[in-house]
């Protein structure tokens, strides 16, 4: 499957692969790679049978922040609601994983913020240099960010936008797992393949409540959770789940 040229999209075990690939510009990204993401994160939102998405970047480096060249010509890489490069405003309801060679910065360390869980390699460079141009990493970055380590790590790294190792942002617990290097898309492919057979309506929910869970009144977490929870409950999987443990076999997932 090919969404366009600048966007190579795959689906396996119900696994789907997007791989940004304008490695001549180490992934920049532009207008038309930000609406192939867009459009391909549709697809994965309207396939039952596609359970977890993976974006990764050709040529050995992730994505290097916004196309410079088209921002000076008026471009912005965005997709109206849904942000920088098709995702930074918009969460899919399944996981999405990120898988990081070579340069993840700025725009494109916004996008693993994105994401729900990330895969780096020992060579894998993070950062948002964006202080370094007089301009703010305004694709989430400075707000997310310290959502996800600490606060004062987080500043530092906005404030003076340095890059920093895998190892460092294992350390801070921004990412899952640092592997060598030209390994991570097949690190993340073996997550998800542990995602991907667990029950969609459960993953669905899980992801959810995780999501919104800081947002709710203290007196109402309860029954908020009790209210995304109960439809799973219910749901033909809840009972092929205890099905198949019973019977001692895989569960068939129907996500319904």
């Amino acid at each position: 499957m090919k969404m366009s040229e600048e966007l190579l999209v795959s689906v396996e075990d119900g696994v789907m692969t997007m791989t940004m690939n304008r490695p001549q510009a180490k992934n920049a990204m532009n207008k038309s790679m930000a609406e192939a993401i867009s459009a391909a994160i549709d697809s994965f939102e309207a396939d039952n049978d596609i359970r977890v998405a993976i974006l990764t970047g050709n040529g050995g480096t992730f994505c290097s922040g916004m196309d410079l060249k088209g921002f000076l010509a008026g471009e912005t890489p965005t997709v109206k609601g849904r942000g920088f490069g098709g995702i930074t405003q918009y969460s899919p309801s399944k996981p999405l994983i990120a898988a990081a060679e070579g340069y993840a910065l700025a725009g494109g360390f916004e996008l693993v913020l994105a994401c729900d869980l990330v895969v780096a390699t020992e060579t894998t460079k993070f950062g948002i240099p964006e202080v370094k141009r007089s301009l703010v990493a305004g694709a989430g970055g400075v707000f997310r960010l310290p959502q996800q380590i600490p606060p004062r790590i987080a500043m530092e790294m906005a404030l003076t936008g340095d890059h920093y190792t895998a190892q460092r942002m294992l350390e801070v617990g921004l990412i899952n797992e640092v592997l060598p290097t030209g390994q991570a898309l097949e690190g993340a492919k073996k997550l998800a393949a542990r995602i991907a057979c667990n029950g969609p309506l459960a993953t669905a929910a899980t992801k959810k409540i995780m999501q919104e869970y800081k947002t709710w009144p203290h007196d109402e977490i309860w029954q908020r959770q009790q209210a995304i929870m109960d439809p799973v409950f219910t749901s033909k999987d809840a009972r092929e789940g205890a099905t198949a443990f019973a019977e001692k076999r895989a569960p068939v997932w129907k996500g319904e």
